[in-house]
């Protein structure tokens, strides 16, 4: 994109294209962020981020600093040109920075000339962020001065924008502080953990442009500086750092045509699955979409080429399928974009087919002259690739065995799954119980009109260490795939699913997590769009229990322990930790995990895919160093842990 100098003219008041009014977002928040719960209060801070993220790249802003504040609210700020402060020509008497700040949809992105590419645009803006919160503090500097408004109560300037003295010698840039509306979110704490997860990708996209994070709070001091002057082929080493790489090398390359422009960066690892995540404008597009596509097909004919040329394939060799050449690929692809369509359910596809054929163009002409100039690794690739082909083959004979036999059955069905009678899918659970004594209070627990019992003996394979061949030979991994009805991997189809939520009922000690880790790996890489559809729950079984009088009380955790003792200061010594399923009596497990009315279930959601594919070869691969870190450092959130 051109460089422009910094407080350039071209980006001033009349750039800031006003679309509708604000009052609507206090009576539904969902509906502009998603939820009021953690994932919500979450997105206030991305709207702001992106929008300093938009500075960056427009080439104006080379750092960023998120802080959470010893007193729990959240400031932001950049050195990019400090958001307009003269007045709006649509509203007199009113500067820019405070149309941007109240009216839904004002800003730089909209008219075409203050952005030429943006992220924020996908967002909802940072007068939504306004809207929710109880205060905000807009600092602005620009042209040597800086400038103040603070809002209150969801949005309402107290006055108009004033300076308040002189910038830093030399700065220009923005600084946004909020505190999250209480009355709106089920919390206001933000989780620094989660942050930094996103901030971290940030970094990775833009390549050189620092991301500063620090927490204040006391007794979770914490700062972290992240910038990666690699960009994403940094972002490949790190995630291939959890696996076992093919090659040493990470190839790179890039293109750009008017108004658009593509990064690619991957690597092969020695594991079975592929890992393609693509971005646009910094967006992750979870559902990808055309430059995905562009790139899938580009590669296919790329490899192809290459192994005939070379005769690494023979003449009566069929063709490699992209799926063979893509197991074990790590890559990213990020586009930028004047105008990017996004669509699909989640607005995680991009839609604007002329990025399809640019990075076509582009890995056709730039990944064949990068196979050229690394003999050794091609022929890794392609070895890899026909290996891969034979497996395939003898993984479709493993999947056509498990067709045969399941109709051989009759209906098909494992023996040891206790079904429920009815037959509408939308009602219908099905739990997953670990060991055959829990799976017996489980039956009794159950209501046997729509939740459906299996029990799992033991721990089933680590589907992270298998080709599907394998994982389909696996008697637990055969009833479950039985059970659930969709078929597996390729096969897959949610719409057969039979039941709407699938519930892991796992003991709350550590052999318990492992045995819920393995079902969550294993659904997560051979159902993947039974997680993305949200059909996948975990039940959270109490920790303890105690007796107030001849009450029984069950408490979920640590945190709901606390809170009972501040209730109860003189009750120290009762309680009970539950070790457990078995161990309790079916009307127990029935009132404090199974009952739709009482129980507390968590939902599993792979928002950000990269980083579920992180985590799932951590805590299933070999590096046992790098398990323990990611244990330890997520060990205080592990109840909430969302893959």
């Amino acid at each position: 994109m051109a460089e422009k100098s910094k407080g350039s003219a071209s980006y001033g008041a009349s750039d800031i294209t006003v679309l509708e009014g604000l009052d609507p977002v206090r009576v539904r928040p969902g509906m502009y962020i998603g939820s009021t719960g953690p994932a919500g209060l979450h997105h206030l801070v991305w709207e702001v981020v992106d929008n300093a993220v938009d500075e960056a790249m427009a080439g104006y802003c080379t750092r960023i600093d998120v802080t959470i504040l010893a007193d729990g609210r959240c400031q932001v700020v950049d050195d990019g040109r400090g958001i307009p402060v003269d007045e709006h020509p649509q509203y007199p008497g009113k500067s820019a920075a405070e149309i941007v700040l109240t009216v839904l949809h004002a800003g730089g992105k909209f008219g075409g000339e203050g952005y030429k590419v943006s992220g924020g645009l996908h967002g909802v803006g940072v007068s939504v962020v306004n809207a929710l919160s109880k205060e905000l503090i807009l600092g602005i500097d620009r042209d040597g001065d800086h400038h103040e408004l603070i809002f209150k109560d969801g949005g309402k300037p107290q006055g108009k924008l004033k300076v308040t003295g002189s910038a830093p010698r030399g700065r220009t840039g923005t600084s946004v502080t909020f505190a999250p509306d209480p009355t709106i979110f089920e919390e206001i704490d933000f989780r620094a953990q989660t942050v930094l997860e996103r901030l971290q990708i940030m970094a990775f996209l833009n390549r050189s442009l620092e991301i500063r994070f620090e927490d204040q709070r006391p007794g979770r001091e914490a700062k972290e500086v992240f910038k990666y002057n690699g960009g994403i082929v940094d972002y490949v080493r790190h995630l291939n750092n959890s696996k076992e790489s093919l090659f040493r090398k990470v190839g790179f390359y890039e293109q750009s045509e008017e108004g658009q422009e593509v990064e690619v960066a991957f690597q092969w690892n020695t594991g079975y699955y592929e890992s393609i995540h693509s971005f646009a404008n910094g967006i992750s597009t979870i559902e990808g979409g055309m430059h995905e596509e562009g790139f899938r097909k580009a590669i296919t004919n790329v490899v192809n080429r290459y192994a005939r040329k070379r005769n690494l394939l023979k003449e009566k060799d069929d063709n490699l399928l992209g799926e063979d050449i893509r197991e074990g690929l790590t890559a990213i692809i990020s586009v930028r974009l004047a105008e990017p369509q996004f669509e699909g359910q989640t607005k995680g596809k991009l839609g604007n087919v002329s990025i399809r054929s640019l990075v076509e163009r582009a890995t056709n002409e730039k990944l064949a002259e990068w196979l050229e100039e690394n003999p050794k690794e091609g022929g890794q690739v392609v070895a890899k690739a026909v290996q891969a082909s034979r497996a395939r083959m003898a993984a479709r004979q493993a999947r056509d065995l498990t067709r045969r036999k399941n109709a051989l059955d009759g209906a098909g069905l494992p023996g040891k799954l206790v079904d429920c009678s009815s037959r509408d899918p939308r009602e219908c659970e099905l739990f997953i119980v670990e060991g055959n004594s829990a799976g017996g209070s489980a039956k009794d627990a159950r209501d046997p009109r729509t939740q459906a019992i299996l029990p799992i003996r033991g721990k089933i394979l680590n589907v992270e260490k298998a080709r599907t061949d394998k994982i389909l030979k696996n008697t637990e991994i055969q009833a479950l795939v039985a059970a659930i009805g969709a078929g597996v991997e390729a096969d897959f189809d949610v719409s057969k699913v039979r039941y709407d939520k699938i519930i892991l009922l796992a003991d709350a000690d550590v052999d318990g997590s492992h045995i819920r880790t393995l079902l969550l790996t294993f659904f997560f890489r051979q159902m993947t769009e039974l997680v993305n559809s949200g059909h996948v729950y975990v039940a959270q079984p109490p920790l303890y229990s105690t007796l107030v009088g001849k009450e029984k009380s069950y408490l979920r955790d640590d945190g709901a322990k606390t809170k009972f003792l501040e209730q109860h200061p003189d009750h120290k010594n009762e309680f009970q930790r539950l070790k457990g399923l078995g161990e309790m009596d079916y009307d127990e497990l029935r009132d404090t995990t199974m009952d739709p009315t009482k129980r507390a279930l968590l939902q599993i959601t792979v928002e950000q895919a990269a980083l579920a594919d992180e985590v799932c070869s951590i805590l299933m691969g070999d590096d046992v160093p790098q398990r323990r870190h990611f244990i330890q450092t997520n060990a205080k959130d592990v109840r909430f842990l969302d893959i």
